[in-house]
């Protein structure tokens, strides 16, 4: 009986000690979530310190990704006029997401995913499809706890992978809207059922009243008093100011809104949008984070790839001017991607960038010399249709004219095509059939699987595809290596028919998909650098890794 219990009693001893390793292993590798709310009123930057936060995580030595949740009904932004949404960005899965997903990879250096982006269309759909299947056992399908439980699904979608310490969720929109109730009673329900391993982060914005020269804190307490009336009370607040704010109207924001003093992190106007994160470690946010989440023993926080930038940028003396031509310039969010990538080349050639945007609806044959003298590179926007395409053509006859560097995204790439055929090959009638469906030589045609599809959402040419590049190129150059993988949004392709007549007089296709024969990259080898590409190079590039293509062309440029 007595070596019965022993035996026992040593069986029992090292199931605790086996518990006790696995609760400390569950412990240590368990992620932690982090939400970002908004108040006031909208675009005051959540993107931006969100992105800066993961930075510092990162800077940490911790695993982090960002995901963005957005209410408005859409499935995705894809449909959705760069006027009403800025840029669509696509992730390397072939995903249309908000551009504040740009703002992620280009800070953090990782790439995003499907799971990084959800919808409230997306939530309903989902929901509603699983209410279609039964699976639901006839119960009423309601937003609590259907639609909720769906969000948090999502929310800990990633989370749930094992590869990430720290999760952090931007909630799109302003607190109060209805749109985003079911996302913050999601988050509210999360703070419960997750305790120490969630917090939330409020964003709002202090307004400065000219006539009465003071700062105003009403509007933040306002917006914290409505989140508080939710459920949520928030553990950080970012103060988003154009100037630096003193102690004590710190001191005030934390006393009114229940949150610890040193909790209360200013979010002022700085140069540039990657000099938050500095702004936000002076501040100690991420320390903040380690203490109210219980994290001890933090790792050193190492920012010396991202202060370098950051000084190449701040003492560059010689600048490099670039005409964008497009037809959204009067929003630049619309080439968000764009203007970033060229900003990352110009640092890293100790060049400050001075881009003029220029409307290609303006642009003609007799005003291309007011625009476009002076310019060190021209590069050509992507886009969707015929307004302000003409435009386009008289920027790359100029360029070509005047040997000026070129660099053709996408639509841009194919205006190349179109404009080459037209004004070297003299056929008058080239065009894409996008612009003209019985044009006389259909240069750029639907791709074949595109002719039946009747969807405009999501069914594009979407995603990461591989090309293999000639190794005698300016692609290659840059790229030093043949196979490269960039991501794509488009519908129609160039026509292979016209290949051989374009070669013969001095175009070269020097990039092609190698399950395809898609062409991906076209050059001019007797200019400079006239290059276009049929994918978005701008979707990969980052702070720390710019993509090459924007390097050799703002190298081009700079010379």
């Amino acid at each position: 009986m007595t070596l019965f219990l022993t035996f026992n009693f040593q069986i029992l001893k090292y199931y605790c000690t086996f518990v006790s390793l696995k609760i400390n292993i569950t412990t240590v590798a368990e992620t932690r979530y982090i939400f970002v709310t908004g108040g006031v009123v909208s675009s005051l930057g959540k993107g931006i310190v969100s992105a800066s936060l993961g930075k510092l995580l990162q800077a940490r030595g911790y695993r982090v990704t960002i995901q963005k949740f957005d209410p408005y009904i859409n499935i995705d932004p894809g449909t959705l006029n760069p006027y009403e949404h800025g840029e669509c960005y696509v992730t390397i899965d072939g995903h249309e997401a908000d551009l504040d997903l740009g703002h992620y990879e280009r800070f953090l250096n990782i790439p995003t995913t499907k799971a990084n982006n959800i919808t409230t269309g997306r939530i309903y759909l989902n929901v509603i499809n699983r209410e279609r299947k039964g699976d639901f056992l006839g119960k009423t399908v309601q937003v609590v706890p259907h639609i909720t439980d769906e969000i948090k699904r999502n929310i800990m979608l990633l989370g749930n992978t094992g590869e990430y310490d720290f999760v952090i969720t931007e909630i799109g929109g302003t607190v109060g809207d209805i749109e985003s109730l079911p996302y913050i009673e999601s988050v509210r329900q999360l703070r419960w059922e997750l305790g120490k391993n969630c917090l939330c982060v409020h964003l709002t914005y202090v307004p400065y009243i000219a006539a009465a020269k003071e700062v105003k804190t009403k509007p933040t307490q306002h917006s914290v008093k409505t989140l508080q009336e939710q459920g949520i009370q928030p553990q950080i607040l970012v103060l988003r100011t154009e100037k630096q704010l003193s102690e004590n109207i710190c001191h005030k924001t934390a006393l009114f809104c229940n949150v610890d003093e040193n909790a209360v992190i200013q979010s002022y106007d700085v140069p540039s949008i990657y000099e938050v994160p500095i702004v936000l470690a002076q501040q100690k946010m991420d320390k903040i984070i380690f203490q109210k989440m219980g994290i001890s023993g933090e790792k050193k926080l190492d920012l010396k790839q991202w202060k370098d930038f950051l000084k190449s940028m701040q003492t560059a003396r010689k600048t490099v001017k670039i005409g964008l031509v497009g037809k959204y310039v009067e929003l630049p969010d619309a080439y968000k991607s764009i203007i970033e990538s060229l900003l990352q080349a110009a640092t890293y050639h100790r060049r400050k960038l001075d881009l003029r945007l220029i409307h290609s609806e303006k642009l003609t044959e007799e005003n291309a010399n007011e625009y476009l003298d002076g310019m060190d590179g021209i590069v050509i926007a992507p886009g969707f249709g015929q307004r302000g395409i003409e435009g386009k053509f008289v920027a790359l006859k100029y360029a070509r004219k005047y040997d000026k560097p070129a660099f053709g995204i996408c639509l841009g790439m194919q205006c190349m095509v179109i404009e080459y055929a037209r004004n070297v090959l003299g056929l008058t009638q080239a065009n894409s059939t996008e612009m003209d469906p019985d044009a006389g030589d259909k240069v750029i045609d639907l791709m074949e699987e595109q002719k039946n599809l009747t969807l405009m959402g999501g069914s594009m040419r979407l995603g990461a595809y591989d090309c293999r590049l000639e190794k005698d190129s300016i692609a290659y150059r840059a790229y030093q290596s043949e196979q490269i993988r960039e991501r794509h949004r488009h519908r129609y392709e160039f026509n292979n028919e016209y290949k051989a007549l374009l070669e013969a007089n001095g175009m070269k296709f020097t990039g092609i998909n190698p399950e395809t024969g898609l062409v991906e990259v076209l050059e001019v080898p007797g200019l400079k650098w006239y290059l276009g590409v049929q994918y978005h190079p701008e979707y990969n590039s980052t702070v720390v890794k710019p993509n090459p293509l924007f390097m050799s062309f703002i190298e081009a440029a700079t010379k």
